[in-house]
């Protein structure tokens, strides 16, 4: 599934081509994707100029003065700028056309992708109970080491509850413990300040170099271009198992927590 580094590549890359642009037509190939897509789409967004391009964590939203169109790309899901009279290929499920002549397509072969609304002067209800951006100026180890105490759960699985801090998906999760030295089945509430802020800090750290190398190509993502991300060549142990560790040459270990896979290094993390 596409993480916060690319839901970022894909937002910096579409935004240039559809900001102050005017919708002129959408082309709903299917009525529904994950969910029935709501009728404010051809109804509400043709006409509107779109202000801007947001992200909220895994989430892009395409802002007019009439209400959000709200885009998830699932776990295959690609947009990208293209001719709308460019061979439609199978999975292609929408086009959004614009003025310049351009349209954003949308291609998800799972269909665990939307497209909803949210009206204006409102949030989404799926947006509502949300965390802070990782890399906003709200979130901080301070933050994740109070909303930590008393919680049994394992560190990797805090970090990955979006009501804590949104975008930590499951590759970055494990790349930030071992970037910290710190085990992924911890006890979150046993985590001391002092390695919170490091946890911060490395999640900072790790999710911007993510996003300068295109994010991380698993399985279906490439970026609105084309592209694939090259952060899978850096990996320091996602998807390592075995294998010895960079670090220390340990073999990198794996168990499942908190229903995913995870990879650590026993002796590099604690």
């Amino acid at each position: 599934m596409p993480e916060l580094p690319e839901v970022e590549t894909t937002k910096r890359g579409i935004a240039p081509f559809v900001t102050g642009r005017v919708v002129q037509r959408v082309l709903l190939r299917r009525k529904d994707l994950r969910w029935p897509i709501p009728r404010e789409i051809t109804t509400r967004l043709p006409s509107r100029r779109i202000e801007a391009v947001e992200r909220r964590a895994k989430y892009l939203l395409l802002h007019t003065q009439a209400g959000s169109a709200l885009l998830h790309l699932g776990m295959s899901g690609s947009l990208r700028i293209t001719d709308p009279a460019a061979p439609v290929r199978a999975h292609d499920h929408y086009d959004l056309i614009f003025d310049s002549g351009q349209a954003l397509r949308f291609n998800d072969p799972r269909r665990f992708g939307s497209l909803l609304w949210q009206k204006p002067g409102e949030t989404h209800p799926l947006l509502r109970n949300l965390g802070p951006e990782p890399l906003g100026d709200t979130f901080h180890g301070e933050w994740l080491w109070s909303t930590s105490r008393g919680r049994s759960a394992a560190v990797k699985t805090f970090l990955m509850d979006q009501s804590i801090v949104v975008g930590v998906g499951n590759i970055y999760a494990s790349e930030v413990l071992f970037a910290a030295g710190v085990h992924p089945k911890r006890a979150a509430g046993s985590v001391s300040r002092a390695r919170y802020a490091r946890i911060a800090a490395e999640i900072r750290r790790v999710l911007n170099y993510a996003i300068t190398r295109g994010g991380t190509t698993l399985r279906d993502f490439l970026a609105p271009d084309g592209a694939p991300g090259y952060f899978e060549q850096e990996l320091n142990v996602y998807g390592r198992a075995g294998e010895p560790c960079k670090v220390c040459g340990t073999p990198i270990r794996t168990e499942v927590i908190g229903q995913r896979m995870t990879y650590w290094c026993p002796k590099c993390q604690h």
